[in-house]
């Protein structure tokens, strides 16, 4: 059988770790599959490749493939800090729908982590990924557009804004907050996790933090009340056997969390700014970005993405740790039905983790490790799973 796969090569080190993770899939389908399952794969263009070739960032070609497409995986794009372009992955995330960012958080036997037990750490963030202070609704400083709007919400709900203000705007929806819940829900579900815990900011922001809560607590009631039980439901003294426990925890309190009690928590639902810094602090705890998989899924579409940036500075000298993608490739498999390929790469990623030979960043991070490029470690994987 065959399975078409869009793919974005990225920005900045996208060449690099792309070189050895398209051949390192294709051999790991090869040999769980026995030529039995191919993925076909087709190039699409965004960022600065896409800008060289066709002078623009995001072309209509590949909007017009992606709206067709059922799964696609991308490298980093670059985007401007403070000016140009808005963000390529946040227009495609808002372009598509695609409101689900899911990242789930694993450590690999082996890197020595920034906590004394990243073993503890297992953890899937859902965070809603078109709503909130990303939806990039902002008004700059001192034009007269701002001063109009400062002007009509002193005016009209009796506030203290001052006049030189640049102002952004925090949408949130009860459709948008309670469709991410419920994905997180359906699964842990599915896998048979014990938890999940809606986080938020809602004892500041009441209206629309807040209402991510209550609107969470909403679903589990309304849509999964024989499957769901809340802490506060515990403490009354019914019996939690065979639920998944709904819990919900304050965004600034839930980073202790992480860090003091990270076993307690299997699924976190939370919001898009919060889920950004969330999702990165508990991938720092297990090694880092090169070791974090992400995908940004809608009801039709999934992109699967390398969380990390472009690192131009590293882009270009075959340095760069290829495992963000190869793992987020490893869950689009998952997704395809290809679980046995997904377990392959997995496995072979750990096998050179065990034997020390990994890229620069990780080989700082294992003991007594030596240190290869990324094309080789491309070839110690392919090697590790041809010898499976």
């Amino acid at each position: 059988m065959q399975h078409k796969v869009y793919w974005i090569e990225g920005d900045g080190i996208g060449a690099d770790i792309w070189k050895v993770t398209k051949p390192v899939i294709n051999i790991a389908v090869q040999k769980a599959y026995q030529g039995k399952e191919e993925i076909i794969w087709e190039e699409l263009l965004a960022g600065e490749k896409a800008f060289k070739q066709t002078g623009e960032h995001l072309p209509k070609e590949t909007l017009e493939a992606l709206a067709k497409a059922k799964v696609a995986i991308k490298g980093p794009l670059a985007t401007p800090v403070g000016t140009g372009i808005r963000s390529l992955t946040v227009t495609m995330r808002q372009k598509f729908d695609l409101y689900a960012c899911i990242r789930p958080v694993h450590w690999y036997k082996g890197i020595i982590a920034s906590v004394r037990h990243p073993e503890k750490v297992n953890m899937t963030i859902f965070r809603e990924n078109t709503e909130d202070v990303y939806a990039g609704i902002e008004f700059q400083s001192n034009q007269e557009e701002t001063k109009k709007l400062i002007e009509f919400i002193n005016k009209n709900f009796s506030k203290n804004i001052k006049e030189e203000c640049a102002i952004g705007i925090k949408p949130m929806t009860e459709h948008g907050c309670k469709r991410l819940v419920r994905r997180a829900i359906q699964y842990a579900l599915k896998n048979n996790l014990p938890s999940v815990t809606l986080v938020h900011k809602g004892n500041i922001m009441k209206f629309t933090e807040g209402a991510f809560q209550k609107w969470g607590y909403e679903v589990a009631k309304q849509e999964f009340a024989n499957q769901t039980i809340t802490e506060q439901e515990i403490r009354e003294g019914k019996d939690p056997k065979n639920k998944i426990i709904i819990k919900d925890r304050i965004a600034d309190a839930m980073f202790q969390e992480a860090l003091l009690h990270p076993e307690e928590y299997s699924v976190i639902a939370t919001t898009n700014l919060n889920g950004d810094y969330l999702s990165d602090a508990l991938a720092a705890q297990v090694g880092g970005l090169g070791m974090a998989p992400g995908v940004n899924m809608s009801d039709n579409l999934a992109i699967f993405e390398a969380t990390h940036g472009t690192a131009p500075t590293a882009a270009g000298k075959d340095i760069a740790n290829p495992c963000s993608l190869l793992l987020s490739a490893a869950m689009l498999l998952d997704h395809i039905g290809l679980d046995k390929a997904a377990s392959t790469i997995r496995n072979a990623i750990q096998n050179c983790i065990d034997k020390k030979t990994v890229t620069q960043d990780l080989a700082k991070e294992i003991e007594n490790a030596t240190s290869v490029l990324c094309s080789e470690f491309g070839n110690l994987l392919i090697k590790e799973i041809e010898n499976m």
